[in-house]
């Protein structure tokens, strides 16, 4: 679920993009549940449906797609009110945006399906290994509908969430570069090299395997089932180069060269067993999190938390992109009335997401704004941009000066 500032309710779910509205808005992107894997939903660690694709192999993309050559500069000036590298999607709000705008200066149109594809892919210049689904849901929102989004085809599905709840945003203040470290993309290999694996022990043709999610389709068995699997055919204990090479039968140069990323080349162990059953278990909790919300029971706010607590486990214990700052801030927020809080976007370091009743939403911002800002020097950061509440915006789109 995102959240963008303010647009207007008679915004029309235009086919295509490009089409110029009347004014300028910033976009404010907010991820409020957890998506994992299997019809290759995305996590908020962007560990399902990554692909390896050097920067280099989208240079020529949008040119050849239009035909275009000799293309001219423009000057833009760039306004946004996201917090930098707060795990609110800032990277992908820019890259959306300059997308669209230059559609329009080109006087071109694609579908959003098309313009989110090639936004995703055109992130990975920075070469981080970076998913679908932020740039998927910037263009498919709507206003007061929450999004389960799917992959293979591209396509979102309303999620209703429930109306006795709030979903609030805090930042931890702690700061992560994706592209200026190593840790997103060796959680991507170890998914990758996670899933050649299994592909390999159930005899699939694991050189063509970059997802968990296609092991689990090929083999046709669902979530539960895929961690049995994982439980029976991965160990707990990391990973060598040389053990993964020996498990699918190639080389050490043929394991840099083929399969790892240049920034992961040199990484010493791979923990593959936990970052499977992460990816497996948090996608069960996405389809559980939309059927609580279908057949919303008396205790929907309750069981939502509970996910989004088991959620935030997961991410400390097994995907290991959590950090203390978020850890404390969870706790925080669940002691002064939270019924489930979890880390958010990329991880070590950003922002947290909770949902808490509406009834308790003025104390919940005051204690927690207490308790984790005023003692200490993060009550410097603005407050509207350290602690704020949200609900589900509308996707994006151009507005132009009358």
């Amino acid at each position: 679920m995102r959240n963008l500032s303010s647009p207007t309710r008679d915004q029309p779910m235009l086919p295509e993009l490009g089409t110029p509205r009347k004014r300028a808005y910033r976009l404010l992107w907010i991820f409020c549940s957890s998506y994992g894997c299997r019809t290759r939903y995305v996590n908020s660690c962007g560990t399902c449906e990554n692909t390896h694709s050097p920067a280099g192999q989208y240079q020529s993309l949008v040119p050849e797609h239009f035909g275009l050559s000799d293309l001219t500069g423009m000057n833009c000036l760039v306004d946004g009110n996201i917090p930098p590298s707060s795990g609110l999607s800032s990277s992908s709000a820019l890259v959306c945006c300059a997308g669209l705008v230059t559609l329009t200066v080109l006087g071109m149109n694609l579908s959003k399906v098309e313009l989110a594809e090639i936004c995703a892919k055109s992130e990975h210049y920075t070469g981080t290994e970076g998913g679908g689904m932020d740039q998927s849901i910037s263009f498919l929102a709507e206003e007061g509908t929450a999004k389960l989004i799917e992959f293979s085809p591209l396509r979102a599905t309303d999620v209703k969430l429930p109306s006795g709840a709030v979903f609030v945003i805090a930042n931890s203040c702690v700061e992560m570069n994706k592209a200026a470290t190593s840790h997103f993309n060796i959680r991507v290999m170890e998914c990758r090299l996670a899933a050649k694996l299994l592909a390999k022990h159930k005899c699939l043709p694991w050189e063509e395997v970059l997802r968990l999610e296609e092991v689990q389709a090929k083999l046709g068995v669902s979530l539960e089932e895929m961690l049995l699997i994982t439980e029976d055919t991965l160990h707990s204990e990391p990973y060598s180069p040389e053990e993964i090479c020996r498990c699918l039968g190639i080389s050490l140069q043929e394991l840099k060269t083929q399969i790892l990323s240049p920034n992961t080349q040199d990484v010493l162990t791979f923990k593959l067993y936990q970052r499977a059953k992460h990816v497996y278990s948090e996608a069960a909790r996405v389809l559980q999190f939309k059927k609580i919300c279908e057949e919303a029971p008396d205790n929907t706010v309750q069981l939502l938390g509970e996910l989004m607590n088991q959620s935030h486990v997961s991410c400390r214990d097994m995907y290991e992109c959590s950090c203390p700052e978020l850890d404390q801030l969870v706790d925080i927020c669940r002691k002064f009335g939270a019924q489930g809080s979890r880390l958010t976007g990329a991880g070590w370091g950003g922002c947290t997401v909770s949902i808490v009743p509406a009834d308790k939403l003025s104390s919940f911002l005051a204690n927690v704004h207490e308790a984790y800002y005023q003692r200490s020097n993060r009550s410097l950061v603005p407050e509207k941009q350290s602690l704020f509440a949200t609900k589900p915006g509308g996707g994006a789109l151009v507005f132009l000066e009358a």
